[in-house]
């Protein structure tokens, strides 16, 4: 199955709303972001043989850009570092073996559904199968998200699983991306892992701070300000350019939480495989009180493979950008291999 629509989260099929029945600002915009190859071309004056091609590879996996990030992206360059994460391409048809639908055999490793545990002290929730973007490259773009629980009663399995595993202590809510959901659900899946004592810590992977900066809105921040859990945010952003005011400012946000933001960027053919788009991003994330955290190696999914930047290169990129930032400003180059019990360190 493919990738859950945008909505797809909300089970009961309504347009969510905030406790004064409005839909907040965030929704909205991801309710109206761009799903048409076409609007996306005619938007940033793509030529017609781009628009075609984006056409027919987005019948692999669906096109979803909001207006934010479109905002970012420079017209006429089909060259452009954010476009190129989103621009649905004619190489996504090419076939390789070496290139799979489950690069990192997650299916295999669930517990049971939407419940993963790949690592020792720690366990991840597929939350949802809805995001704010698609990225091309994405590992779980084949992911069956709508076999994954949607209501409340169906995550009790989950939660008891969770609170019987005495071994973990930190929780990772990921997806999809987990900030597409409500903050209500947020707000009660957390208080329900909160009443697991043996439980320390709570991780976030998100980009939804940096594809649609409003996300951060006073009631994510309430939630978050009430916690007893140590937080840490994962954002991911792979290219300086990401970086505008807004998104700043909802990094701001969040750090007033007392949270811990680290970010994570992968690898990528024509979007920051250059020492300078590297440079660029930690002295970026750096001035916003961001960790750099990783690089990843492209996973090896397919309809990805134009994306792929080969390990010699990627280690010979780190071991230059050591020459010009500080050492707490070089991410862990890393790869994800199945089975392995922690990530393999390759730069």
């Amino acid at each position: 199955m493919k990738n859950a629509s945008t909505l797809s989260a909300f089970s009961n099929g309504k347009t969510p709303s905030n406790a004064r029945g409005e839909v907040p600002k965030w929704l909205r915009i991801l309710q109206e972001a761009i799903r048409d190859p076409v609007e996306l071309g005619q938007a940033l004056d793509l030529s017609q043989e781009q628009i075609e091609a984006a056409k027919r590879a987005s019948q692999l996996f669906p096109l979803l850009v909001p207006s934010g990030y479109l905002a970012r992206i420079q017209p006429r360059n089909p060259a452009d570092p954010l476009l190129r994460q989103v621009l649905p391409l004619q190489e996504e048809f090419y076939a390789s073996s070496e290139f799979t639908e489950d690069p990192l055999q997650e299916q295999s490793q669930q517990k049971q559904s939407g419940y993963l545990k790949k690592y020792a002290a720690r366990a991840l929730v597929i939350t949802t199968g809805a995001c704010a973007i698609h990225c091309r490259y994405c590992f779980r773009r084949h992911f069956p998200y709508a076999e994954g629980p949607r209501k409340k009663e169906a995550w009790k399995s989950v939660l008891q699983a969770i609170h019987a595993d005495h071994s973990l202590r930190e929780i990772i809510l990921s997806g999809g991306d987990p900030l597409t959901r409500q903050d209500s659900w947020l707000s009660w899946f957390v208080k329900e892992l909160e009443q697991a004592k043996h439980l320390q810590l709570l991780r976030i992977h998100t980009r939804l701070p940096i594809m649609i900066p409003e996300r951060v809105d006073d009631q994510l921040l309430q939630w978050l300000s009430g916690t007893r859990f140590q937080v840490h945010f994962v954002l991911h952003s792979n290219h300086s350019q990401e970086l505008d005011d807004s998104v700043a400012d909802a990094i701001q946000k969040l750090k007033s939480t007392g949270a811990t933001l680290l970010n994570q960027a992968v690898l990528l053919r024509g979007v920051n495989d250059t020492v300078e788009a590297l440079e660029g991003l930690s002295w970026r994330l750096i001035e916003l009180g961001v960790m750099p955290y990783y690089l990843h190696q492209l996973d090896r999914v397919s309809g990805a493979s134009h994306f792929e930047v080969p390990i010699e290169q990627g280690k010979a990129l780190i071991q230059e950008l050591r020459t010009r930032v500080p050492g707490y400003a070089v991410p862990r180059y890393v790869q994800e291999v199945p089975y392995e019990k922690n990530k393999v360190v390759i730069g």
